[in-house]
Parts: structure tokens; C-alpha cells; sequence
């Protein structure tokens, strides 16, 4: 069975998407959050939320190291009984490790969730975009595509049929893309100069407010935007350190 160092795994992360320079949440505690008792790694699993769930579903698989966009740590430390006991158990009992990767993951030019989305529309030559945590994580691209046809190309990358509010003109022609929860920031979007905006999810007074900026926007789902960068980063720690990966889905519909 194919083996590699969790040290070793974790510094290429750690590297690869300059887990200690981006800035974040201050609850997202991006990096190794979670070590194994063998230091080793057989095989390789990702999932978009760490949770209760995902890591029963990681054991399944046989799992020893798990990739994660959103990670253990959200909130101020908390006392680990009941749910949080039983999790804790499992991971520590089976052997599982945890990596998370938050706005490193979602700003990587290549691995990272906008940069695999953008590819997976078809947009091209896509550029830095939309300032978060003092680096900008998003991208934008320059186009000339119907609302319609955007719909489509969103729905059928992730599997999920898209809201749209339909607040400018309907041919998109700057497009800028920030998977997750930037929907309450429309008027930041906007004033970065693009007409449509993709992201995963926003609040009700969105409407209003996309109508009143001439912007169209597009939310994709939460969780649906943000399956691409754990994928790709587990497929190439797959390919450089020769472990089998496997992603687990547990979508939140959200």
C-alpha cells in the first residue's frame, strides 16, 4: 500500500498555498488542524465541510487524512462533550487527520475554487478581484454571454440549479466570481466594475440592492461553488506523493 509523511504533505500545503501569509477569519485556523497518531498517510479524502458527518463518511473510506474547506474552528474555544466529544473520539480512534484551507484555498490561481470555477464556465484570461483579508481572493473575466447561457454553464459545472436576480442587461460582459458567502457584497462587486456576480449564496435584501446597482447575480449555492478547490488540491497532493484521494459528498443544499 502506497504510503507519505503527513509532515510532509502538510508542509507542501502549507506552501503551495501560502497557508501562513494569507489572511483570514480569525476563527479559521487554515493549516494541519488535526494530526494522526502514525504520521502517515495511506489515503487521501476532501470534503467541503469538516463535520460530524464528513468524518464518519471519511472512516468509511478508510481515510487517514482529511482535506477541508471549512474547517473545526469557527467559533471561541468550546467544551468538547456530546456531538463535539463523539467527533473528537473518532478522528483521534481512526486515525484521521485534518487539513484546512479557507480564503488560501478559494484565492490559489490555479487549485483555488474561483480559479477551478472560472475554468469550468469557460472563462478566460481571468484577473485578481475583490479584496478580502488584505489580498484579493476573487477573479474576473471580460465575456460576452447571455444571462441565459451563463445559467446554464453555472448549473451544469456544479450540478445545481442557480438563483438568479437579473438586475443589468442580460449579455454579462464582466464577470466576477467569489464562491461562498459574498452575497452581501454586492456594492463591493460593483464598484470593481463588473455587471454580473457569481457567488454561492446571499441575504433577501440582495434583491433590492442588485436591482438598484444594475447588477446581475448569480447564487450557485454555498456549498455547491465550493467542491472544486478541495478537489483539486486533493487530486494533486494525490499525484505528487502517489495516495489514492476520494471526495465526499455531503451537500448541505445550501
Amino acid at each position: 500500500m502506497p504510503k507519505s509523511s503527513l509532515a510532509a504533505i502538510v508542509h507542501y500545503c502549507d506552501k503551495i498555498l501560502r497557508t501562513h501569509a494569507i489572511g483570514d477569519y480569525d476563527g479559521a485556523a487554515n493549516g494541519l488542524q488535526v494530526e494522526n497518531s502514525s504520521g502517515s498517510v495511506t489515503k487521501i479524502a476532501a470534503t467541503v465541510d469538516a463535520s460530524l458527518a464528513t468524518v464518519k463518511l471519511a472512516i468509511a473510506a478508510k481515510a487517514n487524512l482529511l482535506i477541508v474547506h471549512h474547517g473545526l474552528f469557527w467559533s471561541p474555544a468550546q467544551p468538547w462533550t456530546g456531538k463535539k466529544y463523539e467527533l473528537l473520539q473518532l478522528l483521534i480512534k481512526n486515525n484521521l487527520a485534518v487539513y484546512s484551507s479557507h480564503l488560501p484555498l478559494d484565492a490559489h490561481p490555479k487549485l483555488g475554487n474561483n480559479a477551478q470555477l472560472c475554468a469550468a464556465l469557460g472563462l478566460k484570461n481571468a484577473k485578481p478581484f475583490f479584496e478580502s483579508h488584505g489580498q484579493n481572493i476573487g477573479l474576473k473575466s471580460q465575456a460576452k454571454i447571455s444571462r441565459d447561457e451563463l445559467a446554464k454553464r453555472l448549473g451544469r459545472a456544479t450540478g445545481v440549479k442557480p438563483k438568479l436576480i437579473p438586475g443589468g442587461k442580460n449579455l454579462c460582459e464582466n464577470i466576477g466570481v467569489v464562491t461562498g458567502g459574498a452575497g452581501a457584497e454586492l456594492k463591493q462587486a460593483a464598484s470593481e466594475g463588473v455587471d454580473t456576480f457569481i457567488t454561492g449564496e446571499g441575504p433577501h435584501w440582495t434583491f433590492a440592492l442588485a436591482e438598484e446597482l444594475g447588477l446581475n447575480v448569480f447564487y450557485g449555492g454555498h456549498y455547491a461553488t465550493e467542491t472544486f478547490g478541495v478537489k483539486a488540491l486533493a487530486a494533486e497532493l494525490s499525484k505528487k506523493f502517489r495516495v489514492p484521494w476520494e471526495f465526499l459528498d455531503h451537500p448541505t443544499g445550501l
